[in-house]
Order: structure tokens, then sequence, then C-alpha cells
């Protein structure tokens, strides 16, 4: 979920929280409280500095852990006592900083990225998929209820009920999701494919989802939109053409990506590259990984994470490869930008 969004809904959540005999100078200071602690895991933002492969491995990791939920509560309460100058000091704000931490978590794992809520114990990272990480409608009705809570700044309810919406969109979602796997397994069925079967939220609508089935050599996938009869039309702004590209299920138009491209040469290449200890890091990583080219020059394998290839959009992040100048050298870890390498990530 994006920082904003992430702040808003502690901002809602501390205002619907707020017990019912609180003095109402203190709401003020709860809801910017709400609003600041759940946006702080995503500081971690920081370690893009550091380098690419630092940020890949830690982002949504040690700031979005549950065991660690409780220090980092302690620590952004004391801190916010301080700046909003709380009289009852940080103790006051514990709880909702606590609340807000857990949000900002909740908020991320419904999200494809996947998260590593146990950190630091374990880096399996969790999603649960059912919302597109920028999701207008969600952060609509977390904007809405904020605004009914500034009309009736006396009563809880406005944002008790922005609460409650919101977690029924979710559940939406959640069904939407089901009916797009439904469609999948029908459809893979059909073919004769078997494999793996997924669907990934996308933007725009929450009728817009992208099927997978995936076995060891490729993925099959299509973009689909569950509540169409016949294609949107064209459209030249860029949210008009990445809705445009969802296609109604009768229509649906299924691609395949080779996990190691197709003829024998180039996967020998590709599966020795991929399983090298330079990509490490990106095979624990990727959810769906998909070869996307061998380089000129020196020797490069280019991997992509199917995940993040989204229609209507040109540029695709996490794009990474394993290169080496003659066979037999070790493999070495690339970052591909603007279509060509940049500095070894190690």
């Amino acid at each position: 979920m994006d920082t904003l969004t992430h702040a808003l809904s502690g901002a809602l959540l501390a205002r619907a929280t707020a017990p019912a005999d609180a003095p109402a100078r203190s709401i003020p200071r709860r809801v910017a409280a709400g609003f600041f602690a759940c946006a702080a895991p995503d500081l971690d933002f920081v370690l893009g500095f550091v380098s690419p492969l630092v940020y890949l491995e830690q982002h949504r990791g040690p700031t979005h852990s549950l065991l660690l939920l409780p220090l980092w509560a302690l620590l952004l309460s004391w801190l916010l006592a301080k700046i909003l100058r709380e009289p009852r000091g940080w103790t006051a704000l514990y709880g909702v900083c606590a609340l807000a931490l857990g949000a900002h978590i909740v908020g991320d794992l419904i999200t494809s990225f996947g998260t590593i809520v146990f950190a630091p114990l374990s880096d399996a990272r969790y999603a649960w998929g059912t919302t597109f990480i920028i999701d207008l409608w969600f952060s609509g009705i977390i904007l809405a209820g904020l605004a009914a809570s500034l009309a009736w700044r006396g009563s809880r309810l406005p944002a008790l009920a922005a609460s409650v919406v919101l977690v029924g969109y979710v559940a939406f979602q959640a069904l939407q999701k089901e009916r797009a796997l439904d469609y999948a397994r029908e459809y893979a069925a059909q073919q004769g494919w078997s494999g793996e079967v997924s669907a990934l939220p996308r933007a725009v609508s929450p009728f817009n989802w992208t099927v997978y089935v995936s076995d060891a050599a490729a993925h099959r996938f299509a973009h689909v939109n569950l509540r169409r009869t016949a294609p949107a039309p064209a459209a030249h702004d860029l949210v008009g053409r990445m809705d445009a590209a969802f296609l109604p299920l009768s229509q649906a138009r299924w691609e395949t990506r080779m996990r190691y491209g197709e003829d024998a040469t180039s996967q020998a290449l590709a599966r020795e590259a991929w399983e090298s200890p330079a990509l490490g890091f990106f095979r624990w990583f990727a959810g769906m990984p998909a070869f996307d080219g061998l380089g000129t020059g020196s020797t490069c394998a280019w991997f992509v994470d199917l995940r993040f290839v989204n229609p209507g959009r040109d540029w695709v992040p996490f794009q990474y490869g394993a290169c080496r100048e003659v066979p037999g050298a070790p493999w070495r870890a690339y970052e591909r930008a603007a279509g060509a390498p940049g500095a070894p990530l190690r």
C-alpha cells in the first residue's frame, strides 16, 4: 500500500478507536499519532540509498515485523509524545501507535509484494493478494470517513462506519479473487494445462485481475475483467490504457512467458545464471520469475518478476540478471535500467 494511504488509515483507525469519554482536546493528538505511526514503517525507503539490493532484501522487513511491533510502538509513542506535546506522556499514545503499526502491516499483507512479518527470525514473505498496491477505491473510503469525522467532530461513528466499509471492501476483493481463480482453473482444465493457478489484483478496478497457470517451464497468463461483457474503449491516458487492457472472460488473450527461454542454448545459459549464487536474492524474492533475454557483449541472462508486469505501463521494476565476462567465470548480479546493466550489485 502507498505510504499516504497507510497514514490516512492510521488516522481513521485512531479516530474510530478513541474512547467515548476521551476529552475532545486529546482527539487531534491521537489522530496525528495514528497518522504518523501508520506511515512510519515505510521509512525503510532510506535503504534504497544504501543499495538496491539492500532495499529489496529488507523492505517490508524489520520495520514491518509483528515480533518487533511492541518495540517500535514504544519508540514511536515516546517520540510522538514529545513532538505532539502529549501531557500524559508516551503511555497515552502507546496503544494507538501499536494499532497503527498493526494496520500498516495488514495494509501491506493484502497486496502482492510480500511482507516479512516474522523478521528477524524468518525471512519468509507473506501476501494475501486481494488489493492492488495503489487502490483509489480503498483510499477513497478512508478519505470519506475522515471527511465525515471532521463534519461530526464529536462522534467516532463516521470513522467506525468507514472502517467497517473498508473491511467489507477488502472482503469483496477476496471474493473477486476466488472468481478469478475459478475461471483460471476451469480454463486450464479445458486446455489440458497442469500447474499452479494464481491470480493477482490490478489497478483501476477491483474487477481487474491477472490470472496465471504456472509450471516448471512457463507461465501462462491473461489480463481479465470479471464484470465486462465487451472490451473497454481504447484510451490514451495512462489510467485508461491500463484499464482497457483487461478483457472480458470470454475474450481473454492468454500469453506465455518462459522461465528460461525458448531454445536449448538460451535455456541452458539462463538456467545456469538463474541457479548461480549471484541471483540467490532474486530467487528468494521473485514470485513469478520469467526469462527476459540475453545481453550483448559480456554474457548476461535477464529476468523479471511477472507480478510487476502491468498492462498499459511500459516501466517494469525489479529487472535483474547475472553476467560474466567469459565462460567459466563467476556470475555477478546486476540490475537493469534503461535497457542496460548498471554496476554490479555485489
